[in-house]
């Protein structure tokens, strides 16, 4: 299991364990918080292509799926 802060989920690099397109290499571009610091919503980009969606971030904790940093 990755551990995650969601504190510091901005800008932070993953890699995609089954790359789907040809894309790997992740970045979280846009977190945003309500109230209480917890994520509303987790924007995540394609390093090579910029394709950007939506993305449940608790799902990075599942090391199957997703690396922390760029390997």
């Amino acid at each position: 299991m990755n551990k995650i802060n969601p504190k510091k989920l901005l800008n932070s690099k993953w890699t995609a364990v089954k790359p789907v397109n040809k894309e790997k290499h992740f970045i979280i571009v846009a977190v945003e918080y309500d109230g209480n610091a917890s994520v509303l919503e987790c924007v995540i980009e394609a390093v090579i292509s910029k394709r950007q969606r939506s993305f449940e971030w608790r799902d990075l904790n599942d090391k199957a799926v997703w690396l922390s940093g760029w390997t």
